[in-house]
């Protein structure tokens, strides 16, 4: 009853997206979605770089306590990002098919936010479990400890952080991305500004250390989150959608939809993010100043990694546009841009992390202590490494974007399983504990991997664009 009651909005005639016809247009609408986007990304994961550089001034067992913690944290985040990335192709596929479908996007988002809530009390469970995880795991039971304080006090945070990208990527879908960059901005400040209150104990607040960072973080996704509700409904063009009108009314086949789409997104994520964290617990098995410079070396690779990912998601978005609107040729160019540009993005933090990467290591801790020191060297050893397979790191999160935005996610799935798991993994653990290489071995496993998964995941989209795009999936 309720499906009939909304589908009555819908609007009778159907319009399709208009897009460019050429490369320089097509390249145009990309960057003008894209740049504002890729700034976000860097802007929302500067939280968590922020975090680091903050708590690498109390220590190195601080730093690696927060990057056990971290591993946790971002294993439930990867978990329910599903639902997050399957807003931006529902959206803009149903936009391109018809410029004026309020409806469907509306009823997209609605039930994708009701899927971080159904999602929330599991992940709280998991959270409440992470210092017995992290025994299980065999890491050092101080650390442990202090990494299961720190999740804690991150879960509050959770689903606000979920929430508020939900709502950026509707908002990206209908081409709303500059005040997104100017409120998740105002996040970052609010983190850094409660980092120093609660992490130092400044002008008078308790001095809570690697706790008092994660409830910094949690009170920054909620305040973000509510930032991003009031500008929806206040600017003219989002209103229009009413994200929130009847948002407790169930759209039970859309959320099905959601799901169906959203859990092998969900799984992709979680086998390349986990690949990265879960490294961690190997390097945990050869010491702490390890795990302190692996740490380090992976907040660099990552934030590297936020300037080609929201390149990518723009392309998800303007791949989807082109789905939409039955149009083959510019899926073509808008996915042949976005892995273009995504590659001339993060050669941009590769070249100086190549170049300097003592001097960029030294940015994180303190060199006038000599375990830090050690720390420093040791991070100098991983970058050059960590720059090369960044070239691949940006075609294989091109590609997969741009197959999400073709609603094709389950080869992705295999394919990222496949290449992180069955290759990287295992050549990560085998060099890292059975060779002279120790710790930098992890980094050679790392770029195997994504070389395997920038070369399955390109070639699934040559096939969809090029060959059979009829073909299904497994």
């Amino acid at each position: 009853m309720t499906d009939t009651l909304e589908l009555n909005e819908h609007q009778p005639e159907h319009h399709k997206a208009e897009l460019p016809k050429t490369w320089p247009g097509e390249l145009k609408a990309l960057l003008w979605l894209g740049i504002p986007m890729a700034a976000t990304q860097l802007a929302q994961f500067s939280i968590y770089t922020i975090d680091i550089l903050m708590i690498g001034r109390v220590g190195a067992a601080e730093v690696a306590a927060a990057s056990l913690g971290t591993v946790i944290y971002f294993m439930l985040w990867m978990l329910g990002a599903g639902p997050v990335m399957a807003v931006s192709p529902m959206v803009s596929q149903a936009l391109g098919a018809d410029v004026a479908d309020r409806h469907d996007a509306r009823i997209s988002v609605r039930m994708a936010l009701w899927c971080v809530g159904f999602m929330t009390p599991v992940m709280l469970l998991f959270a409440v479990l992470a210092e017995p995880l992290a025994l299980l795991a065999r890491q050092n039971p101080e650390q442990s400890a202090k990494a299961g304080s720190y999740i804690l006090a991150l879960a509050a945070g959770w689903p606000f952080a979920l929430g508020t990208m939900i709502l950026r990527n509707y908002l990206a879908a209908i081409g709303k991305t500059l005040i997104p960059f100017v409120l998740v901005m105002a996040s970052v400040a609010l983190n850094a500004g409660l980092n120093a209150l609660l992490i130092f104990g400044m002008f008078g607040f308790p001095e809570l250390g690697l706790v008092g960072a994660g409830i910094a973080s949690s009170i920054s996704y909620t305040v973000g989150f509510f930032l991003f509700v009031a500008y929806i409904q206040i600017d003219k063009k989002s209103a229009e959608f009413r994200i929130f009108h009847h948002f407790w009314r169930p759209h039970w086949d859309r959320l099905r939809e959601v799901f169906k789409l959203g859990w092998p997104i969900s799984l992709t994520t979680w086998f390349e993010g986990m690949l990265f964290n879960t490294c961690v617990l190997i390097v945990g098995l050869i010491g702490v100043l390890e795990v302190a410079a692996y740490q380090i070396a992976l907040n660099i690779s990552a934030l590297a990694f936020m300037l080609p990912w929201g390149l990518s998601m723009a392309g998800a978005v303007r791949v989807g546009l082109a789905k939409g609107a039955e149009n083959p040729a510019a899926v073509k160019r808008a996915g042949l841009l976005t892995i273009i540009t995504s590659v001339i993005g993060i050669m941009l933090f590769a070249v100086p992390v190549a170049l300097w990467p003592h001097g960029v290591a030294s940015l994180y801790m303190d060199t006038s202590n000599p375990n830090n020191q050690f720390v420093v060297a040791l991070v100098a050893t991983f970058l050059p490494i960590a720059a090369g397979f960044m070239f691949f790191d940006a075609i294989q999160v091109a590609a997969n974007q741009i197959l999400r935005g073709l609603k094709d996610v389950r080869w992705p799935m295999v394919f990222t399983g496949f290449s992180y798991w069955v290759v990287g993994f295992p050549t990560a653990f085998y060099l890292a504990i059975y060779t002279p290489l120790g710790a930098k071995g992890v980094w050679y496993g790392l770029l195997l991997g994504l070389f395997l998964a920038s070369i399955f995941l390109s070639y699934r989209f040559w096939r969809l664009a090029w060959g059979r795009s009829s073909e299904a999936a497994p």
